[in-house]
């Protein structure tokens, strides 16, 4: 008597060896980059090296980020390209990838890593006593900050550090491109000065500083009250000019005077008796 098979075992296996054989295929395309990584450079030229595929190529092209990179679309059928980078920095850097079309479509990255770029949001902020202020820095490039510090500067140019357990003083949030520092109830005295933002990633370490300025509440009712002076100043001018005006027009003739009226009238009798 012979034994079936079970028809559920061979069809299974029968997928395991069809999907094993499409990832060899899809391993067959090879391709080399060079260099494998761009680190500590002030320029690069990328290449890709398309080995091992039996596919014709349809053309290629790079990405940046994900971006493609619209100088670099060709339709030829190369199966190597190259890719220059003039000046490697945080503009620059990221995650290139170099793309032949085509069946499938196949790929390479190659990392370009620089010292990151900080930058302070505002570089001067006011404040108002006894309200809070924010200030920021944002970070560019690749990769981005693993870490980020807070100092105040003193006045001897040392540095004070600044932490979530300071207290409620401060607060202080981040982001690997962006971080924030809290300072609140601000107080005239002590919290003018310079505040530094401090990042750090495995291509070096960058910071920015933004200097704060804090004023008294009634500040703000300084330009109001200088044009209500102004005003009232103005009217004051007015009203003394109009007093001082009245009685020169007087006397200029603009009322009759009552000596010259009776001249008048006594020289018109006399003429009248004469001509009697």
């Amino acid at each position: 008597m012979k034994r079936r098979g079970n028809p559920w075992l061979f069809a299974g296996i029968v997928v395991v060896l069809s999907c094993f054989y499409r990832a060899e295929a899809s391993t067959d395309a090879n391709i080399i980059t060079v260099p494998g990584e761009v680190i500590n450079k002030t320029a690069a030229t990328l290449s890709c090296n398309l080995t091992d595929l039996s596919s014709k190529v349809g053309g290629h092209f790079w990405t940046k980020n994900g971006k493609v990179i619209d100088a670099t679309k060709s339709d030829k059928g190369d199966h190597y390209i190259e890719h220059e980078i003039k000046t490697v920095d945080y503009h620059s850097a990221g995650i290139y990838s170099c793309v032949f079309l085509t069946e499938p479509q196949v790929n390479a990255t190659i990392e370009v890593k620089a010292k990151p770029h900080v930058g302070a949001y505002k570089h001067s902020e006011h404040g108002n006593e006894n309200d809070n202020v924010t200030l920021a820095c944002v970070a560019h490039g690749y990769p981005l900050p693993t870490d980020w510090f807070w100092y105040k500067l003193n006045e001897d140019n040392s540095k004070t550090s600044i932490s979530n357990n300071t207290g409620e003083k401060y607060g202080i949030q981040n982001t690997p491109n962006k971080t924030t520092l809290s300072v609140n109830n601000l107080d005239m005295e002590k919290d003018p000065g310079f505040y530094v933002c401090h990042s750090v990633s495995d291509q070096g370490e960058a910071e920015d500083k933004i200097q704060l300025r804090v004023r008294s509440r009634l500040a703000a009712l300084w330009p109001f009250l200088g044009i209500v002076a102004e005003v009232i100043i103005l009217v004051t001018i007015i009203f003394i000019y109009e007093k001082r005006r009245k009685p020169d027009e007087i006397i200029d003739g603009s009322a009759p005077l009552k000596s010259n009226s009776a001249t008048n009238h006594k020289d018109k009798n006399v003429r009248q008796r004469n001509s009697n």
